[in-house]
């Protein structure tokens, strides 16, 4: 993957063609330096194990400091690179999406609170028996006639596993268990914010005003209604300028925006950067 110097969305059969991906399910273990330099995306899931390591593992354009005991997530079309140290040694589990639908039950939680927290610092005990079900993927996976029941059970485990440990942390760090309206309404905004954007249409869907949705922002986020709307915006803005070739005023149209100048100057005003500076830096 650190050696790709292209950077489309990657489809999982790129990776490792002389492993078996009949199932779409690939495994591959990481060990020293690695560096992802230009960000790109793929179209599958990704859970990474750390044993050890260090650096910096940016997702979506945040940067999460890498270390021993960890596991990251990455779901696809999310934006990632790395800058992975020398005393790296993680493994990875790649499961393509139509896999991956029979695994995400058992994963428990919205998966938009899995991407909005995508590491997860592990307890000793639960850091052995994660990584005790990866290697026991990779020697299925390298024996002749591999049983891909025994494979996806061990994927399912790994999923429940992980949900436990995340338990904690979205109790601890969202609102969302005491104010779910805001959970709705961040789904909401996923599902609609490249037509909709103002903050009226997401308070008609949750029978509240457009005024009493703005307070709970400020209250529970710090920022307004309208601000998560734009933020959204200027997400999936930065994630389409670094992998299409797109031209920026195509991207303003995907995105609902009508006058490409207008959308510049939006971008330019939540980045301080123009759409196409972006793009070049």
């Amino acid at each position: 993957m650190d050696t790709i110097t292209n950077f489309p969305t990657l489809d999982i059969s790129e990776f490792w063609p002389s492993q078996d991906a009949g199932n779409n399910l690939l495994y591959h273990e990481i060990i020293g330096e690695r560096h992802i330099e230009k960000p790109h995306k793929h179209d599958f899931f990704l859970f990474m194990l750390f044993e050890e390591g260090s650096g910096t593992h940016s997702i979506d354009f945040i940067d999460h400091r890498v270390a021993g005991r960890q596991l990251h997530l990455l779901f696809p079309e999310q934006i990632h690179k790395w800058e992975l140290q020398k005393n790296t040694h993680a493994h990875q589990l790649m499961i393509s999406r139509s896999i991956f639908e029979t695994l995400a039950n058992s994963l428990r939680f919205s998966l938009i609170l899995y991407q909005n927290y995508p590491v997860i610092n592990l307890s000793a005990e639960a850091f052995q028996d994660i990584l005790y079900e990866f290697k026991q993927i990779k020697n299925e996976l390298a024996k002749p006639d591999i049983l891909w029941e025994i494979v996806l059970s061990r994927t399912r485990l790994i999923a429940l596993m992980i949900s436990r440990e995340a338990e904690t942390i979205f109790n601890n760090h969202t609102v969302y268990q005491t104010k779910p309206l805001l959970f709705k309404y961040r789904s909401l905004i996923d599902a609609h914010y490249k037509a909709e954007k103002l903050v009226a249409f997401y308070a008609d869907q949750l029978n509240i005003s457009a005024n009493y949705l703005n307070i709970l922002c400020k209250r529970y986020f710090n920022v307004s209604a309208t601000a998560l709307i734009h933020e959204r915006l200027i997400l999936e803005a930065k994630r389409i300028l670094l992998t299409t070739e797109k031209p920026i005023k195509v991207i303003a149209f995907d995105l609902g925006f009508y006058d490409v100048a207008y959308f510049s100057k939006f971008f330019k005003k939540h980045t301080q950067i123009t759409p196409h500076a972006f793009r070049e830096q």
